[in-house]
């Protein structure tokens, strides 16, 4: 079956839902890893993706956005000046209900109305002013990982910019 657009389930349109013990066939979150680059050392400085708008981000969305940052902060900072985290988890289990296409499948795909549907996804249901990435770094890598950071944001569903937050010392 084809892979639906993003912007249908980018509303945040029903109640959540999350109990995958009631369920079965849930599919697996595509996210590989949460936690990437030096996880020992404390950086002072840390910048962070912040969504503006409440939705729901698709599980490839977000794999997609972290394969994207990761790279490029690997690349340019190198694997042992940042600690970058994914900071959602996609919970939300969403629902599909599957309707038949071809010749005669308007007779067919009469079906059942605001029918429940099969589980095709999952995504992580975020609010407004809500940080799903973070990179800690040192000052003078700063503005590559903002670079790496906008990557990231062409990747997710809702307008988003990123924040910064510097370690001050007593």
């Amino acid at each position: 079956m084809v892979r639906k657009p993003a912007k249908m389930y980018r509303n945040l349109a029903k109640m959540a839902y999350t109990r995958r013990e009631y369920m079965g066939g849930v599919p697996g979150s595509k996210i590989v890893q949460f936690d990437m680059g030096n996880l020992t050392q404390d950086f002072p400085v840390e910048l962070s993706i912040v969504v503006e708008e409440a939705c729901q981000i698709r599980h490839t969305a977000l794999e997609a956005a972290r394969i994207s940052v990761n790279r490029q902060l690997q690349k340019e900072v190198g694997r042992a000046n940042y600690r970058f985290k994914l900071r959602t988890f996609p919970h939300h289990v969403l629902r599909e209900n599957k309707q038949a296409t071809g010749a005669g499948a308007d007779r067919v795909s009469e079906g059942m109305r605001l029918a429940f549907g099969k589980a095709v996804g999952t995504a992580a249901r975020v609010q407004p002013g809500q940080k799903v990435f973070s990179v800690w770094t040192n000052p003078q890598y700063v503005e590559k990982a903002k670079v790496a950071l906008q990557r990231g944001t062409y990747k997710l569903p809702s307008p988003a910019r990123i924040v910064e937050e510097r370690e001050t010392t007593a």
